[in-house]
C-alpha cells in the first residue's frame, strides 16, 4: 500500500464550533478520527507542522512548509504528500509552493481544507481530505505542479481561488476549470497546466504591497508608500488594467526610485492589457513602465513578485517572468 504524509497546518479542517457557534482551532489531533478511512487507501502518517487559523499564516511559515516537504521528498519516502490548510489563505500557500518547489519534484504534493468545521452538520472535511489522499497517490497526479483539492475537484494552484465565504464549493478556477474530478470510479484528468515555473528561493524577506484601485481614490493613500522601504507594489487596477489618473504621478515617483510595479486586473477573469488610450489607462501606464501580469490575481501576483525579486530587480525581466 501507498504510503502518504499528511502536514497539518491548521484551519477550519481542524476547529470545532463550541455552544456559541464560535469556531475555535482545537487539539492537535483533531485529523486523527479520519485515519480509519484513510487507510482504506494508503498508509497515511500525520504530521502536525501548525494550527494556525488562516488569517495567521506568513510567507515565514510558507516558506517553513516548503523546507519541511523540500526534507520529506529528498527521503523519497512518500508516494505523496497533503496539506491540510485554512481557506482564506490556501491560494497563497498553493502557489507559493507551487512556485517554489523544484520542477523535478514528481511526488503529488495536494492542499485542501474545509468550509465547516469538523462538528458542523455536513462538515466537508473528511471527503476533502479523503480525496486529496486518493489524488495523491494517483500516479496521474504526477508532475502537475501543486494541486487543490475541494469538493471533489482537483485545481491547479495557479488558477484556483476562493469564490465564496462559505458555500463548501468555494474553490473555482475562473479561467480553466479543474483540471480533475475525484469520484467513487476514481481519479480522473481532464486536462493539465502548460505551464509550470520554478523559482529557487532561501527567504521571503522582500516588502511588497498590494492596493486595490477604486474609483475616485486619493493620492494620499499611496504616497506614505514613498517613505516605505518597499521592494515591490502590486495594484489591482480597473478592467483590462487601467487607473485613476489622479494616484498616476505617485506611481511615477514609486518607479523613479526603483520600485518594480505589477499590474492585475480586480476582475475575477480575464487578463490586463495596453489597450486604452486616456489618462490612467493601459498605453500610458506600460509606457511608464509598470509590468503587466498574465491573468493572475492579486494575491498570487504578490507572491510571484517575492519570489522573483529574488532573481532579479529588472523590469525586463520581471515582465518576461509575469509573462509567462
Amino acid at each position: 500500500m501507498e504510503q502518504v504524509l499528511v502536514i497539518q497546518t491548521g484551519g477550519t479542517i481542524a476547529m470545532s464550533a463550541d455552544e456559541t457557534e464560535g469556531v475555535k482551532p482545537v487539539d492537535d489531533q483533531a485529523l486523527n478520527r479520519c485515519l480509519p478511512q484513510l487507510n482504506r487507501y494508503a498508509q497515511v502518517t500525520m504530521e502536525h507542522f501548525a494550527n494556525l487559523p488562516s488569517p495567521h499564516m506568513t510567507l515565514h511559515v510558507m516558506n517553513d512548509l516548503r523546507r519541511r516537504i523540500m526534507q520529506e521528498l529528498e527521503a523519497n519516502r512518500y508516494a505523496g504528500i497533503v496539506v491540510t490548510h485554512g481557506t482564506d489563505t490556501l491560494e497563497e500557500t498553493a502557489y507559493f509552493l507551487d512556485l517554489t518547489l523544484p520542477l523535478s519534484v514528481q511526488v503529488p504534493v495536494v492542499v485542501t481544507g474545509a468550509m465547516r468545521s469538523s462538528n458542523e452538520p455536513g462538515s466537508d472535511g473528511p471527503v476533502n481530505l479523503i480525496s486529496a489522499v486518493r489524488t495523491a497517490i494517483e500516479p496521474a497526479s504526477r508532475d502537475k505542479g501543486v494541486l487543490v483539492v475541494f469538493n471533489e475537484e482537483i485545481h491547479a494552484a495557479r488558477h484556483v481561488t476562493k469564490t465564496h465565504t462559505s458555500n463548501v464549493a468555494a474553490f473555482q478556477s475562473p479561467h480553466c476549470g479543474p483540471i480533475g474530478t475525484v469520484s467513487k470510479r476514481g481519479v480522473l484528468y481532464h486536462h493539465a497546466p502548460l505551464v509550470r515555473e520554478y523559482f529557487p528561493i532561501e527567504h521571503v524577506a522582500a516588502n511588497v504591497p498590494l492596493i486595490k484601485a477604486v474609483a475616485g481614490m486619493d493620492p494620499l493613500w499611496l504616497s506614505f508608500l514613498l517613505e516605505q522601504p518597499v521592494d515591490g507594489l502590486v495594484i489591482e487596477g480597473f478592467g483590462l488594467g487601467n487607473l485613476p489618473p489622479a494616484i498616476v504621478p505617485t506611481l511615477a515617483q514609486l518607479l523613479a526610485k526603483g520600485v518594480p510595479i505589477v499590474l492585475v486586473s480586480r476582475c475575477l477573469g480575464g487578463q490586463v492589457a495596453p489597450v486604452y488610450d486616456y489618462a490612467g489607462g493601459g498605453r500610458q501606464l506600460r509606457d511608464m513602465g509598470l509590468i503587466f501580469s498574465n491573468g493572475l490575481n492579486g494575491p498570487k501576483a504578490r507572491i510571484k513578485l517575492i519570489a522573483a525579486l529574488q532573481q532579479t530587480n529588472s523590469r525586463t525581466q520581471l515582465q518576461q517572468f509575469f509573462e509567462r
